[in-house]
């Protein structure tokens, strides 16, 4: 069972843990060695900032850390990571389903984000569509991706 709950700045090397390893053994099936060693590199002090000035979520299954997302105050949906072994359980639907929850009590209309090779799928399953295919440069590695953009209906309330 997939819980969500705001993020704790204890959480901190658990969800830096998750995103080096999602990026390391997941997203290096789309992405080469070069292109994963530039984005595999995390500054702990800018992350432990970036964590705590939006809102931010982390998954957990039983004790364990098992992904997390944020939502910047325009929509911007910047990280949304799921830790290898936790793949396929509904984590990554769990946070989203929490970040559009939120999304709509802050009233904004509109999520966007910026989605590699790899995500793609998962967002085109849940409502998101291609604005346009870019190539981004990180770190001396370009990196194809999309800009994918998703409205949001007024929740439904059941009758």
């Amino acid at each position: 069972m997939v819980h969500i709950r705001p993020y704790r700045a204890d959480d901190l090397d658990g969800v830096i843990d998750i995103f080096l390893r999602a990026v390391r053994e997941v997203a290096a099936r789309d992405y080469d060695r070069h292109q994963i060693d530039a984005w595999a590199q995390v500054d702990r002090e800018a992350w432990s900032v970036r964590r705590m000035s939006r809102p931010t979520w982390v998954a957990t299954i039983g004790s364990s850390l098992a992904g997390f997302a944020d939502l910047e105050s325009d929509g911007h949906l910047d990280m949304m990571f799921v830790h290898p072994a936790h793949q396929g359980r509904g984590v990554a639907s769990a946070l989203l389903a929490q970040v559009e929850a939120s999304a709509r009590e802050q009233g904004i209309a509109r999520l966007h984000a910026e989605v590699s090779i790899t995500a793609r799928p998962f967002f085109g399953r849940r409502g998101f569509r291609v604005i346009a295919e870019q190539v981004v440069c990180v770190r001396g590695q370009r990196f194809d991706n999309f800009r994918m953009e998703k409205v949001l209906g007024p929740t439904q309330t059941p009758n």
